[in-house]
């Protein structure tokens, strides 16, 4: 081989990418990916609005309730007595901010307002298993006609409670 050719041959070996040897081997493993996921609920609850309160009729008024929780966990939703106590949830009462006055009230679990929403799961509340989306459930109040009161501005502050 002429030396021009050992030249060329030799600088082309320098630019050419290395090649493994037949002889090469590989190593493999796993990496384990792994989670936990612990049982848990949030909740949400739209304020309940009266209005302005006639006592010659029923006042009726919603609330939306919304609960968020694991997928397939089953849950109950409770309401209690609010400031009339946590077990009077049959004898709720807004109070007047000026007079003091009760102007009584009912949440109920029902849209005929005949079952009571108390806090005793099982008894009295909501039961229902969480899916995939946030569940929605309807609070309905009603003030029964014939309450006179002073006239003010009533409230209250029901606590709700998801036992899971």
């Amino acid at each position: 081989m002429t030396r021009k050719k050992a030249t060329f041959v030799l600088a082309a070996s320098l630019f050419m990418p290395f090649q493994q040897s037949a002889h090469s081997a590989t190593a493999t493993t796993t990496l384990a990916v792994t989670a936990q996921v612990l049982s848990t609920c949030v909740v949400v609850a739209a304020p309940l609005a009266f209005g302005v309160y006639d006592p010659a009729a029923n006042s009726d008024s919603t609330s939306i309730i919304t609960v968020t929780c694991t997928n397939g966990l089953p849950y109950q939703v409770g309401l209690d007595g609010g400031q009339s106590g946590p077990a009077a949830t049959e004898a709720r009462n807004m109070t007047g901010l000026v007079s003091g006055d009760s102007l009584p009230y009912a949440l109920y679990r029902d849209s005929a307002r005949s079952l009571n929403w108390g806090n005793t799961p099982g008894t009295d509340t909501v039961a229902a298993t969480a899916a995939l989306v946030p569940s929605l459930h309807t609070v309905y109040g009603r003030i029964e006609s014939g309450k006179y009161v002073s006239a003010d501005n009533y409230s209250d502050l029901v606590n709700v409670t998801v036992t899971y």
